[in-house]
């Protein structure tokens, strides 16, 4: 699905065309206002799974064709800034039908809207994809420079439909922001601000956007609010007894949002969650917080208010693992770890590998690293960080990530990859799975003999399988080889992954 919208079955005249020489068009995923979503396959990068929307026929007007392409750069720009907003990589009109398009990243899941319709969230489903959706409000707020100015992206239509969940290996539940058509471009121009006309989906519009008026990022704030009480609830908090802007209009000037409570009295009372709620949902802008850190701060109370005071921990979804096991288990093994040193094969410089070591009949995986001896002596009391991203084409590979932290001080970054199409990687993506640890071994660059400093690091229950899982795809893998396409995937995502992780780690450690 993309967009939450099921795979058609209709077959489409378009589907197995070849687009600007590049994109292999397959199915209808999706259709809206603006026009139709293709699934379609990047021939370039080996086949990789993209989304191509192309604008509607009855909009190709100026208007129309102005509108699509604002709504290409707004992602294309913002997508390097956030994980949470669509990536768009590519944009062009097609030769034969003169219709624009762009190209999107592929998104498997569902959107906020089906989940919802299911049943409510819990607090713990809600907590990160509400945190989520905020960053990447967040980074919209915060702008883009479009000929050298900054322009601050209003998005005008936040609602759950508008909102994709992916279910990632990675991260757990992966919140994405779709649909920027409707957002607003503002400045510090008071002209440039002005809206004619209303925009938007009634159930979530502010008061000030039923009136068109001047909108800030406060509009979207107030549409964030109506969001959330609808993900805790099941319902808007705003109800107009007839589908009419008039209608609407009065009850989002007039009427008082319930509380949570009042509406699904099996929610768990939360007066922080309360509060922020209510917050976002003022009638009067000036009532509300000012920005989306203010609301972010809001989330990462209420956060603090469900944490166990004894030992505080991340949300379930999250994969941060600051814990270092060590204990007797390392020290019946102490002479297996005696015998170790650093492999004649490899360099003496700063690089890092990952090798399975026997011990007796057993075999433990572990990550071997060079790092200056001053920095092993900073590193001894350091907490560790590791996740696991997993490509499974354009060449089966999966990114093992380790890291270093403490407080004011920047993580080292301990990155290596596994190419699963070759049977070592699938061994030690296997291993990782069954056994649920693995020993990090740090080497000096100055006397590069035995090994100076070893970590044992637990890998999250939820990833386990998975890695069992991809082992088991890579040895089935019939792609052509083509792994150097994988790690620049790779790579890309890991470097936009960066300051999250950044952010969580410093978060974890000022506790």
């Amino acid at each position: 699905m993309q967009g939450g919208i099921s795979v058609t079955k209709v077959q489409d005249p378009w589907i197995g065309r070849l687009l600007a020489k590049r994109y292999q068009l397959q199915a209808i995923v999706g259709r809206g206002s603006m026009g139709k979503v293709y699934q379609a396959a990047d021939t370039v990068l080996g086949g990789v799974p993209v989304a191509v929307k192309f604008l509607s026929q009855a909009l190709m007007d100026d208007k129309g064709k102005e509108r699509f392409a604002s709504e290409a750069r707004a992602c294309a720009l913002l997508g390097n800034k956030s994980i949470h907003i669509v990536r768009v990589t590519d944009y062009g009109v097609d030769s034969e039908t003169e219709l624009p398009f762009y190209v999107m990243e592929y998104l498997q899941g569902e959107s906020l809207r089906e989940m919802i319709d299911v049943q409510p969230l819990t607090l713990e489903q809600f907590l990160p994809l509400a945190q989520q959706v905020a960053r990447g409000l967040q980074a919209a707020h915060q702008g883009i420079v479009v000929d050298g100015q900054v322009w601050s992206v209003v998005h005008r239509d936040i609602k759950p439909s508008n909102i994709f969940v992916v279910r990632d290996p990675g991260l757990g539940m992966l919140a994405k922001i779709l649909d920027f058509g409707i957002a607003k471009f503002v400045n510090e121009n008071p002209e440039s601000n002005q809206t004619s006309h209303f925009t938007g989906t009634l159930a979530y519009c502010s008061p000030e956007q039923l009136e068109g008026r001047s909108l800030d990022q406060r509009s979207d704030i107030y549409s964030f609010g109506v969001m959330m009480f609808e993900m805790l609830t099941g319902q808007v908090p705003i109800q107009a007894p007839i589908e009419s802007i008039g209608a609407w209009y009065r009850a989002h000037h007039l009427q008082a949002p319930p509380s949570l409570q009042s509406v699904n009295p099996k929610l768990p009372a939360n007066p922080e969650l309360e509060r922020l709620i209510q917050h976002c949902l003022a009638k009067d802008p000036k009532d509300r917080p000012a920005n989306m850190g203010e609301v972010i701060q809001g989330l990462d109370r209420v956060e603090q208010s469900l944490r166990p005071k004894a030992s505080p921990t991340l949300p379930a979804d999250q994969t941060y693992h600051p814990q270092v096991f060590t204990g007797p288990s390392l020290e019946r093994r102490a002479e297996a770890w005696d015998l170790l040193s650093w492999p004649p094969d490899k360099p003496i410089q700063k690089i890092v590998f990952p090798k399975l070591i026997p011990v007796g009949s057993a075999r433990i995986p572990s990550l071997w690293a060079m790092l200056p001896q001053e920095e092993i002596n900073q590193r001894v009391l350091n907490r560790c960080y590791n996740q696991f991203l997993f490509v499974a084409s354009p060449h089966p590979m999966v990114l093992w990530i380790t890291a270093l932290y403490q407080v004011k001080q920047e993580p080292r970054w301990l990155p290596c990859y596994l190419d699963l199409k070759r049977p070592e990687g699938q061994e030690l993506c296997r291993y990782l799975g069954e056994i649920g640890h693995y020993y990090l071994l740090l080497f000096s660059l100055e006397e590069p003999g035995k090994f100076r400093h070893r970590l044992e690091v637990s890998i999250a229950t939820a990833q386990r399988p998975l890695l069992q899982e991809w082992a088991d795809q890579g040895q089935i893998s019939c792609l052509a080889p083509a792994p150097d396409l994988s790690r620049n995937l790779l790579r890309q995502e890991y470097e936009r992954l960066k300051p999250q992780i950044i952010a969580r780690l410093s978060q974890q450690v000022q506790i």
